[in-house]
């Protein structure tokens, strides 16, 4: 009975290892779990999304490992970002350092591009991005009503933001340069997002991943261990959306 006992517990613990194993595969190449702490990617984004970020999708840098631990320099599988993707990183501070600070952003700067922003207004390349108002956006989470526009990048990707006017510090910013190498992020919440206006470009080498879909959403700004409250607080309509 002793033997049989401490065989059903060895198996029981090699069942424990192998799932843990798998899980932090799966993490390390697939999928890995985001929450969204501020709201610098309102109205695409709110407080208490949780979403899957995609790993392949840029290949692999130290960045897609536990911990940024690198088990090899540089990014293999390399793909370059498509303009308007919205992409979890590292923030550049943190880029010599084993780990840091996740950041979410929409990449509408790519290598080579100039980017400035006159009167609130994005401009690539010397060229003002369209912009087209629509009705405004009230935000439960504040309590404020924002001007809200539909943006057109130049190869046609649409998504909303939002702006509090076209008068903020960073709402005259720039000319700059993009690296080689590097990308420009920015909030869709322009008026309340430290980006690229703030920190500086992103080395591709920082890229976690892709912003893939939602796969809960609470209105309660609480952790999820507190399902008692953030269950009744659940934001059905965003479950299970992609993000665009």
């Amino acid at each position: 009975m002793a033997k049989d006992s401490s065989g059903g517990t060895m198996e029981f613990v090699r069942t424990i290892i192998y799932a843990i194993l798998i899980a932090m595969v799966a993490r390390t190449v697939a999928f890995e779990p985001f929450s969204i702490p501020s709201g610098s990617m309102k109205p695409t984004l709110l407080v208490g999304d949780y979403l899957f970020v995609k790993k392949w999708t840029y290949g692999y840098s130290r960045h897609a490992f536990p911990l940024s631990q690198p088990p090899f320099k540089g990014r293999i599988l390399s793909q370059p970002v498509e303009r308007g993707d919205v992409v979890v990183f590292k923030v550049p501070q943190d880029e010599e350092r084993s780990f840091g600070d996740d950041y979410i952003k929409r990449f509408v700067g790519l290598p080579g591009d100039t980017i400035e922003v006159k009167d609130g207004i994005l401009q690539i390349n010397g060229a003002p991005v369209k912009r087209e108002r629509i009705e405004d956006w009230y935000d439960e989470g504040t309590g404020q009503t924002l001007i809200q526009y539909i943006e057109t990048l130049p190869n046609g990707v649409q998504h909303h933001i939002v702006e509090k006017s076209d008068s903020g510090d960073y709402d005259n910013w720039g000319p700059f340069v993009v690296p080689p190498g590097h990308y420009f992020g920015m909030g869709d919440n322009r008026d309340n997002s430290s980006d690229s206006r703030y920190f500086g470009a992103i080395p591709e080498d920082n890229i976690v991943g892709k912003a893939s879909f939602i796969f809960y959403s609470t209105a309660c700004n609480c952790s999820l261990i507190k399902f008692w409250e953030s269950v009744p607080q659940t934001r059905i309509d965003r479950i299970a959306t992609g993000i665009h």
